[in-house]
């Protein structure tokens, strides 16, 4: 007789799970997986918290050693501004005729030698006012250069998903340097003096150098587009920034929104100082706690971008937020600090928050080749009603009283916003991601523009000069550098850039 088998187990299949219920390994961030823009990343963060202490330790030198005037230090601080004016549009063909690395590392070494001078002038007892006003110029034009490059390289660096998280990283680094350059820049003036303070400064473009000389990325040479006369190509920036919608309403809407911002930040210390009664050491913690706006801000520009949609995200990030500045002059003693509080980080967090959508936007939209023309184009309209803010600011606190003025500049940062409430960012989700350009029809004057949806979708075409949108509306741009930036954010409120 044959033996039984014992039956064997049935084999029981395990469970398929859907491949889109198996939650995907996130991959790891930007600053650990990409080297490149870790070195970018650490050279820009120490070049904005130097830039922060310079800003500080320049007017202590003239107000402390040298004894400028009122007058004088309001001409110390324009004319790190002015060369904006002077060379800002072509700076911008220059960026785009060369590689911009190269522009960055010779902007950096000129400011570091620049401001070596101050303190070497003092040891050797020559230090003027005239010298202090030629290094804030000099320096100034520096930056010019490299902020117009470092706009236009972050795009070649970074792949285009990546773009978002670069941006808001950087952003929100600079938010938080600016508050330590501030915070820490009084505190080295006062215990090495503001001249030996601004020589320890001098480290950190030491290693804003040495990360930009360490990125490995190498630009390709530039010898795709025939060099033209230099009028005709800073016009082309211009031509562009005129003529698109989009790029046309974030420059207004920059100019606009620092105007005022300025004005109400160029009287911030006098309005809490002497309307309010705080000392100066409060001031210093009150401007610092405000601006820590800006770190939250960058941190949640993309998460509102993504559930709101990046057009809808803008108006509320640009128009809701600073809206609260209107709080400012409502600020009084003890608990009525708090006005300047809310006001002031609605201020930080709107601003740096649009930066980085922003940033993104234009990295993403406008051509490469007209990157650095545009963004200078934008910056030269932008950076040029910093001077007008502060004077109309001056004007009305002379006039009028700092409060009432407070009140004016305050009142004007959301009636800027309208700017772009009047715009199509209100008809569409988000902004274009992609730009072609206008293709003049066979007897006709009016151009046909095509360009792919902002959903990856079809490529729709529309007539009208400049060309349309899928809704009929035209195009989206950004506001000028941030960026650069786009707004500045190394001083409390940020500016727009």
């Amino acid at each position: 007789m044959t033996a039984s088998v014992p039956a064997a187990a049935p084999v029981v299949p395990a469970p398929v799970v859907p491949a889109a219920v198996v939650p995907a390994a996130s991959p790891p961030g930007l600053l650990r997986r990409h080297r490149d823009f870790r070195m970018l990343w650490i050279g820009e963060t120490a070049n904005k918290y130097g830039s922060a202490v310079t800003g500080l330790a320049l007017p202590l030198i003239a107000v402390g050693t040298l004894h400028a005037s009122t007058l004088q230090v309001g001409l110390l601080g324009a004319a790190g501004w002015l060369p904006w004016l002077l060379i800002g549009l072509p700076a911008g063909v220059w960026v785009d005729r060369l590689r911009c690395r190269p522009i960055m590392l010779a902007a950096t070494t000129a400011s570091l030698l620049l401001y070596a001078t101050v303190p070497l002038a003092a040891l050797a007892g020559t230090l003027t006012l005239w010298h202090l006003l030629a290094v804030a110029l000099l320096a100034g034009g520096a930056g010019v250069f490299f902020q117009t490059a470092y706009t236009a390289y972050l795009p070649q660096l970074l792949a285009p998903a990546d773009q978002s998280e670069g941006n808001a990283k950087l952003h929100g680094s600079a938010s938080a340097a600016g508050i330590a350059g501030l915070g820490s820049g009084g505190l080295i003036a006062q215990l090495a003096g503001p001249v030996n303070g601004l020589l320890a400064n001098t480290a950190t473009f030491l290693l804003s150098l040495w990360c930009t000389a360490r990125i490995g990325h190498r630009e390709p040479a530039r010898t795709g587009r025939p060099r033209r006369a230099l009028r005709r190509e800073v016009g082309e920036g211009l031509q562009l920034l005129a003529s698109d919608v989009w790029f046309r309403t974030f420059a207004l809407f920059g100019a606009a929104s620092n105007l005022v911002l300025t004005g109400y930040q160029s009287l911030l210390v006098v309005f809490l100082i002497r309307e309010v009664g705080v000392g100066e050491g409060t001031v210093g913690l009150l401007v610092a706690l405000a601006s820590t706006g800006g770190i939250v801000g960058a941190a949640v520009a993309r998460r509102i971008a993504a559930r709101l949609g990046s057009s809808r995200a803008m108006l509320v990030l640009e128009l809701a937020l600073p809206a609260l500045t209107v709080l400012i002059p409502l600020t009084g003693r003890g608990a009525g600090l708090a006005w300047y509080l809310v006001g002031g980080f609605g201020a930080s967090c709107g601003v740096v928050a649009g930066n980085v959508i922003k940033a993104t936007f234009q990295q993403r939209y406008c051509p490469p080749e007209l990157l650095g023309r545009l963004s200078a184009s934008g910056a030269v309209l932008n950076f040029g009603s910093i001077p007008l803010g502060a004077l109309l600011a001056g004007l009305l606190g002379t006039e009028l009283g700092v409060r009432p003025a407070m009140w004016l500049m305050t009142a004007g940062v959301p009636l800027a916003a309208l700017v772009l409430w009047c715009s199509p960012l209100r008809r569409v989700r988000d902004l274009p991601t992609e730009r072609r350009a206008p293709v003049r029809e066979k007897g006709s004057r009016r151009c046909r523009s095509t360009r792919r949806d902002t959903a990856g979708g079809a490529v729709l075409g529309a007539r009208g000069r400049g060309g349309t949108g899928q809704d009929g509306t035209g195009r989206v741009g950004r506001r000028g550098w941030q960026a650069v930036s786009v707004r500045v954010v190394s001083r409390p409120g940020g500016r727009c850039g």
